[in-house]
């Protein structure tokens, strides 16, 4: 079985992997900012788990003593901030994305030699163009890239956010394609959409909640009784379990996954939609959703919106991708086991 370093083991995507990983009978090693994070990890996974503390990934030696754990051949990078609660994006969102990225290749080029491949979780948000999301005639794919730079970090929040991840992904590529960092692994990308699904780890609190989820615990909460919202711009998604398995295919499993970008999306979704599955999968929650024929949250027309096209990923991973009906039922049922 494969040594496999997961950073942000503790986070809803890491989780996942963790959990997939595990399954399979992988030795891993994980990463967490605190104590209060590893234990709930520790006590889940008694063996073939070794948990590291890693308070700030955005110290560039953070990662140089849990790379030296002996053995490590595939490293999976999941660790990277993904909130709007910022008061600074450059040094709350860009430097950890950016240099957590840098920081963890460089640790790994000095201390772990036997790593063959690292797949860092990127996002659709390095992928689309702003200006394009409501363009019809344009079709994204794993060779988009967003063309944002650090200099419009504070035109939104939202675009903060797509410029770490772009940043980011950017840097490492750079990393890897030259010469002089020494690097002897090669890399892929995971670029997945909105993410909802079950959640795997301990959940400290609703308020806890991956950002992409955020939606369905206000829907459970009754916030949208009177109006639905507008589903916003990104209008794809993906399972967080396909995702996980994504990293796990491109890092251990399929060799030709080295040096691809790989989008994974299962479609469109909307917030009607969403919450239409609700409504007839769970008719015991009635009195906190809105009713049928509510207005809100539908789906802009086919002229009104981007094209995608991620064929490649499909061929190469070959995920067959889990519902959006599945995702949201499985979704609710974890997050009313956690009171919401």
């Amino acid at each position: 079985m494969t040594k496999v370093l997961l950073t942000g083991g503790s986070g809803f995507i890491a989780a996942h992997i963790l959990e997939q990983l595990h399954a399979k009978g992988h030795n891993i090693v994980t990463t967490v900012r605190s104590e209060e994070k590893a234990a709930p990890i520790r006590a889940a996974y008694p063996e073939r788990v070794e948990v590291f503390i890693v308070p700030d990934i955005a110290q560039p030696d953070a990662f140089d003593e849990v790379v030296k754990s002996p053995g490590i051949e595939v490293v999976l990078h999941t660790a990277s901030p993904f909130h709007f609660k910022f008061t600074d994006p450059k040094t709350e969102l860009i430097d950890p994305a950016v240099i957590g990225t840098t920081g963890i290749l460089k640790a790994i080029v000095r201390s772990a030699p036997r790593v063959r491949r690292v797949v860092i979780t990127s996002s659709f948000a390095a992928i689309l163009d702003e200006a394009k999301i409501a363009d019809p005639t344009t079709i994204f794919t794993e060779a988009s890239w967003n063309p944002v730079t650090i200099a419009d970090i504070h035109n939104s929040p939202a675009t903060a956010y797509r410029a770490s991840k772009t940043l980011a992904e950017r840097a490492a590529w750079d990393f890897v394609a030259d010469p002089s960092n020494g690097a002897k692994f090669d890399l892929a990308t995971i670029n997945p959409p909105m993410v909802f699904g079950p959640v795997a780890h301990h959940l400290a609190s609703l308020e806890s909640i991956n950002t992409s989820n955020e939606r369905i615990v206000a829907l459970l909460q009754g916030k949208w009784k009177e109006a639905i919202p507008s589903t916003g711009q990104a209008l794809i998604w993906i399972d967080v379990r396909d995702v996980a398995a994504a990293h796990i295919k491109a890092g251990l499993e399929i060799p030709q996954a080295g040096g691809k970008r790989f989008f994974t999306t299962a479609g469109l979704f909307s917030n009607a939609l969403m919450a239409d599955i609700v409504r007839r999968e769970f008719p015991e929650l009635k009195e906190r959703l809105p009713v049928e024929g509510t207005k809100g949250g539908e789906l802009p027309g086919e002229g009104e919106r981007f094209g995608f096209d991620n064929k490649l990923t499909e061929e190469v991973l070959g995920i067959e991708w889990i519902s959006f009906e599945k995702s949201v039922v499985d979704t609710v049922k974890s997050l009313l086991a956690h009171g919401a």
